[in-house]
């Protein structure tokens, strides 16, 4: 099934993708902090998947992550995720970065991820076993950089307040 609120122009079906074929992820473990000493008068961000988000600021200058930006940080214990376009550095071994493949557009692939049901409720590392595995309807490349480009637009309308 399609969903039926769309742009006219585009008309074929959304095609079945496993949720891993969208993504490629990194283990986060060359960006985590050494020290948890954080200061407001810092640069870096320190990041988590899950609700707090932004932990602190750091001054550690090696291990930033700033390439491949926009991804989503996604929580493997608590499937909770992020999207970052900003260089950060982690608290925490239990993120996986997420980077959309080439074909997919980065906050299309977000977008879908966040739309996903689930419940974690044991203490299991979630993506390789669960997420990667869920059918999701994507589609194509044109339809997702025209629904990117308006979904931006909107978030943008509501950062200023309109």
């Amino acid at each position: 099934m399609t969903p039926q609120l769309r742009f006219p122009e585009f008309t074929d079906d959304w095609q079945v993708k496993k949720l891993g074929s969208l993504f490629s992820y990194e283990q986060p473990t060359k960006y985590l902090v050494s020290s948890t000493d954080y200061a407001d008068g810092y640069d870096t961000p320190v990041l988590t998947a899950g609700k707090t988000f932004v932990l602190g600021k750091t001054d550690e200058s090696h291990g930033i992550f700033q390439e491949s930006l926009p991804i989503t940080l996604f929580d493997d214990f608590t499937t909770a995720s992020q999207w970052v376009d900003f260089p950060f550095k982690l608290k925490s071994s239990a993120a996986k970065i997420l980077k959309a493949k080439d074909g997919y557009n980065p906050k299309i692939a977000h977008e879908i991820l966040q739309k996903i049901k689930f419940k974690a409720d044991d203490h299991q590392r979630y993506w390789i076993s669960t997420y990667q595995n869920f059918d999701v309807k994507i589609p194509s490349k044109p339809e997702q950089e025209k629904i990117a480009d308006f979904l931006t637009a909107v978030d943008e309308r509501i950062a200023v307040g309109e």
